[in-house]
C-alpha cells in the first residue's frame, strides 16, 4: 500500500533531491523552457493515444503517466524557484473557478450533445 503524498510533501522532496542530487535548479527561464518541451512530449503521446494522429515507425515507446511526472516535476520546481506554495495556488484555483462556473458548464449546450 502506497502512502498518499500531499502537494507540499512533493515540493519539499523536489527541493532536497535539487539539493542533494541535481545541485542546482536550472534558471527559471531554462526550466520553463524545460516546461514546454515536456508538455509537448505529453502532447505526442495524447496525440498518437487518444486523437487521430498516427505513430511515426521511429517513435520511441512511450510512458504516458512518466511523461505526465515530467511535466509535473519541472512545475513543482517552477514553484519552489519563485515562491509558490502549490497547494494554496491550487485551493485558490478551485474557489476561483468554483465561483466563476458555478453553473457555466452546465448551461453550455455543447457539453450535452
Amino acid at each position: 500500500m502506497s502512502q498518499e503524498l500531499t502537494l507540499q510533501q512533493a515540493q519539499s522532496e523536489v527541493d532536497l533531491w535539487i539539493k542533494t542530487i541535481g545541485v542546482r535548479y536550472f534558471n527559471e527561464l531554462t526550466n520553463t523552457a524545460i516546461l514546454m518541451e515536456e508538455v509537448g512530449e505529453l502532447a505526442r503521446i495524447m496525440a498518437r493515444t487518444y486523437g487521430e494522429q498516427s505513430s511515426k515507425s521511429t517513435d520511441k515507446p512511450s510512458n504516458l503517466s512518466d511523461e505526465m511526472a515530467d511535466v509535473l516535476w519541472v512545475l513543482i520546481c517552477l514553484a519552489n524557484q519563485t515562491g509558490v506554495n502549490l497547494t494554496e495556488a491550487f485551493k485558490q484555483n478551485m474557489e476561483k473557478k468554483t465561483l466563476r462556473d458555478f453553473d457555466r458548464h452546465q448551461n453550455n449546450e455543447k457539453l450535452s450533445q
